[in-house]
C-alpha cells in the first residue's frame, strides 16, 4: 500500500510580502517593479485587488497554508508610504480576516523620506505596522541628486523625528555605498550620519548597475572594484565597533532586532507574495515546493486580481535545483543554517549534496563542521563561486 503524502512541515516560518508598486519617480538605478503613474494612483481598488488576490492564493494553496500562522508582513515597493493611511489600515484588517497572524508580528512598511507626511507615521503605528525601513541611500545631497532621490538630507532627519515621534521602536535605514565618485571617507561618513540616528538596524550595500536600467545604459563613474571592498570593510568594522553585528551579506542590526521576515527568506523560508510582480514560495510536504509571480503590470494585475491570470507564473522547484535554492540564501546568513535545516526544507538529505559540499570545504568555502552549514570569510568574499557548487 502506498504511503500517504507527507504533511507540511509547520516549523517552516511563513511571512507575508504585499507589493505597493507606485512611486514619485523611477530612480535610475532601480531595477525593482516600480511605476511613477501620470495621476493619483487607485489606492483603494489595489486593496480591493491584493485582497481578491490573497482569496484567489487561500483557495489555490490552501495545502500549504491550512493551519500555519503568519508570521511577519513586509510592505514593499515603489513607496509604500505613498499610500494613505486609511487604506494601509483597510489592507491590515483584511488579511487579519483571513489569515492566522501571529500575535506581535513583525510588520514592516518601506517609506521614503520625501513622501513623509506630518501624522501619516502616527497613523500608519495605529494601524499595527511596527517596523519602518527608510530608504535613505547616502546623507550627501550630491549624491541623493545623482542618484535621483526625491528626498535630501534635512528629510531624512525629519523623518526620523515623525517615526519616533509615532512610537516606532525598530527603524532600518537603507543605505549604499560605491556610489558615483564616492571616496572611502565619504561612504564613512554616511556611516557615522546613519549611526548618530540610532536606528535598530542598517541595511548597507553595494550599489551595482542592473540590466536594463538608466544607469546600465549610461554608467556613472563608480569606484573599482578594490575601492569598493575596502569601503565595505571599513564601514563593516565602524558598525561592528558601534554595536551592529553584522548577521547577513548586507544587514546590521543591534542585538534582538535583526529583520524576521527577512530571515524567513535566508532560511528557505515559506512566503505568500500579493500585489502587482510580488513573488511567493510555498512548501507543500515531500520536498514539493511552488514558486509563483504575480503580473508585474499594475493595470493587468488589478483587472485579473481574483482569477488565475493574476498570475504571472507557476511551478514547482525541480528537486536537481533544490540544493542551489536553498545554499543561495541560507549561505548569505554569516552564522549559517543548521544542517538538519537542509532536509526539513528541501525534502532531500545531505548525501544528494555530498559532493558539492566536500569540494566547497576543500577550497575554503564552506565551513568544517557537520552541523552547521556556513560560508567561511572566503566564501562570503567569494559568494557566488560557492553557490555555483551546488548548481545542478
Amino acid at each position: 500500500m502506498a504511503s500517504a503524502p507527507r504533511a507540511v512541515n509547520r516549523a517552516i516560518p511563513l511571512g507575508l510580502y504585499v507589493h505597493l508598486p507606485w512611486c514619485v519617480r523611477k530612480c535610475p538605478y532601480c531595477d525593482f517593479n516600480s511605476h511613477a503613474p501620470r495621476t493619483t494612483p487607485p489606492f483603494e481598488a489595489y486593496v480591493d485587488a491584493l485582497l481578491a488576490d490573497l482569496d484567489a492564493d487561500r483557495r489555490d494553496c490552501g495545502a500549504a497554508l491550512d493551519g500555519r500562522r503568519i508570521e511577519t508582513i513586509f510592505f514593499g515597493g515603489g513607496t509604500p508610504s505613498l499610500f494613505p493611511d486609511a487604506a494601509i489600515a483597510r489592507l491590515l484588517e483584511g488579511l487579519a480576516a483571513r489569515l492566522d497572524i501571529a500575535a506581535g508580528a513583525e510588520i514592516t512598511l518601506e517609506a521614503n523620506p520625501g513622501t513623509v507626511e506630518h501624522g501619516r507615521f502616527a497613523a500608519y503605528r495605529a494601524a499595527g505596522v511596527n517596523r519602518l525601513s527608510l530608504g535613505v541611500q547616502s546623507f550627501a545631497d550630491t549624491q541623493l541628486e545623482a542618484l535621483g532621490r526625491i528626498h535630501r538630507h534635512g528629510e531624512i532627519l525629519i523623518a526620523m523625528d515623525e517615526a519616533r515621534s509615532a512610537g516606532f521602536a525598530n527603524i532600518n535605514l537603507d543605505l549604499m555605498y560605491a556610489l558615483p565618485t564616492q571616496t572611502l571617507a565619504a561612504a564613512l561618513d554616511d556611516i557615522e550620519r546613519a549611526l548618530a540616528l540610532q536606528p535598530t538596524h542598517i541595511s548597507h550595500y553595494q550599489l551595482t548597475l542592473e540590466p536594463g536600467t538608466p544607469f546600465a545604459r549610461t554608467p556613472p563613474p563608480l569606484p573599482d572594484s578594490d575601492a569598493a571592498w575596502r569601503m565595505q570593510e571599513a564601514c563593516q568594522a565602524r558598525l561592528a565597533a558601534a554595536g551592529y553585528a553584522q548577521y547577513e551579506v548586507s544587514a546590521y542590526a543591534l542585538p534582538n532586532r535583526q529583520a524576521q521576515h527577512n530571515r524567513i527568506y535566508w532560511t528557505f523560508g515559506d512566503y505568500l507574495g500579493l500585489g502587482a510582480g510580488a513573488h511567493a514560495k510555498l512548501s507543500f510536504g515531500e520536498g514539493r515546493i511552488l514558486r509563483r509571480a504575480k503580473r508585474k503590470n499594475p493595470a493587468l494585475y488589478m483587472a485579473h486580481a481574483a482569477s488565475a491570470k493574476r498570475l504571472e507564473s507557476s511551478a514547482v522547484i525541480a528537486r536537481a535545483e533544490l540544493p542551489f535554492e536553498f545554499m543561495l540564501n541560507a549561505l548569505r546568513l554569516n552564522e549559517g543554517v543548521a544542517a538538519a535545516s537542509f532536509a526539513a526544507r528541501t525534502g532531500l538529505t545531505l548525501d544528494d549534496i555530498a559532493a558539492s559540499l566536500t569540494r566547497a570545504r576543500r577550497e575554503g568555502l564552506l565551513a568544517e563542521d557537520a552541523d552547521i552549514l556556513r560560508a567561511t570569510p572566503l566564501g562570503l568574499r567569494y559568494l557566488n563561486d560557492l553557490l555555483q557548487r551546488f548548481l545542478p
